[in-house]
């Protein structure tokens, strides 16, 4: 087991950790430390844990507005990729029922 000790704003704290994720881990308490000077303004430039919490909910929407964007190079969203197929199957059938003399 490592340890390994992130700073996040000036403040340090030691995690243990499985030997061999210890870049992964500096790496995220890095993300943390990007974010720790907006959440500081946000929490009224009172560091503790009001700051944090403002540094998890930064994430957390970065990660639903990820979760929730189109797949790379898709011009439209998931649900409207639904629609479109369900409107194109019924015109289809509608088609078939009542074919348009050509």
């Amino acid at each position: 087991m490592a340890n390994v000790t992130l700073t996040i704003g000036t403040r340090p704290f030691t995690v243990a950790c499985r030997d061999g994720e210890e870049a992964r881990l500096q790496q995220l308490g890095r993300m943390l430390d990007e974010r720790w000077p907006g959440a500081l303004r946000a929490a009224g430039n009172v560091p503790g844990e009001r700051a944090m919490l403002f540094v998890a909910l930064m994430l957390a929407d970065a990660l639903d507005e990820i979760q929730h964007r189109p797949p790379e190079g898709a011009a439209v969203s998931e649900p409207a990729l639904a629609r479109i197929a369900d409107r194109l199957e019924a015109l289809a059938n509608a088609l078939e029922r009542d074919p348009v003399a050509g």
